[in-house]
């Protein structure tokens, strides 16, 4: 699940960061492989005619009958264990009775509790046939993710994360979504560093926003989730207080890995045990 992107949280002090021995780099990998196990688990079950609620119910299952929790049921008030964005909605979709159709493109995100450690991740995913437009920023999101996550190394600041996606992105004809963003996690499920998907931009008033230049740091473990759009970057919450959707409705995809920083570079947690990176899963 994103963090609102909130300048405050953003500039953290470094010495905010909690930074993780051989414990929790064990610890992660247990929740990192169950969230990607039922994001595999889903490949075979998302399809036109399904609902969300559906799919939502299966991850519910699949965490339960792994002696797991779902960080998300009673997050906030939230109800469920999964989000599932369709189409414009850039995040934070709740999952309902609506049935998919053919076409659509939707991001599945998933967060459970394995012995007090939390393992986070979203994939896209595609109901049908999706149109060509759809599947090349859905290519495109999963590229500026893996850009971001290879950017990790000691040395590298969070901003060089941040530039790597946003030059894929924008170098490809898409937005990067600025109000949303990566978080450090662990035995919390949202902890600091906040980690935005962009190195700058300039706000409609013409104000320049820069990134943190936050050392990477071995031990570090963080999200790497960026939301793309097809049109223009501005999001809308709608009136439920989750559903975040693109203000002139055009697509938006979304993809995140925990990783965690290593000597040499990054582990990433939540790698699908199956393969199964992008879609199509066949």
């Amino acid at each position: 699940m994103t963090e609102l992107a909130i300048e405050e949280e953003i500039n953290a002090s470094a010495n905010d960061i909690k930074i993780h021995g051989p414990e929790g780099f064990d610890g992660m990998r247990k929740a990192g492989r169950l969230a990607a196990e039922c994001l595999d688990m889903l490949t075979e079950h998302v399809e036109p005619g399904v609902t969300t609620e559906y799919l939502d119910t299966l991850v519910r299952e699949m965490v339960l009958d792994n002696g797991a929790l779902s960080a998300t049921i009673g997050y906030r008030g939230y109800r469920h264990a999964t989000c599932i964005s369709l189409n414009h909605v850039i995040c934070h979709g709740i999952p309902g009775p609506k049935a998919l159709k053919n076409g659509d493109i939707m991001n599945i995100d998933v967060t459970v509790i394995v012995d007090g450690w939390h393992g986070d991740t979203s994939r896209m995913y595609y109901a049908g046939e999706p149109k060509v437009k759809a599947r090349r920023l859905v290519e495109t999101t999963y590229e500026a993710m893996m850009a971001g996550i290879n950017a990790v190394k000691p040395g590298a600041t969070l901003r060089d994360i941040g530039k790597a996606i946003q030059t894929l992105g924008e170098g490809q004809g898409f937005s990067i979504v600025r109000d949303f963003c990566g978080h450090g996690l662990g035995q919390v499920f949202h902890s600091p560093p906040n980690v935005v998907h962009y190195a700058e931009f300039k706000d409609r008033w013409g104000g320049i926003h820069r990134a943190a230049e936050t050392p990477i740091t071995p031990g570090m473990f963080f999200t790497i989730e960026p939301m793309i759009n097809d049109g223009k970057p501005d999001v809308k919450v709608m009136k439920d207080g989750w559903t975040a959707v693109s203000r002139d409705k055009s697509l938006s995809a979304q993809f995140e890995h925990s990783i965690g920083v290593t000597a040499d570079g990054f582990e990433i947690f939540t790698q699908s045990p199956k393969g199964l990176h992008c879609p199509p899963y066949v």
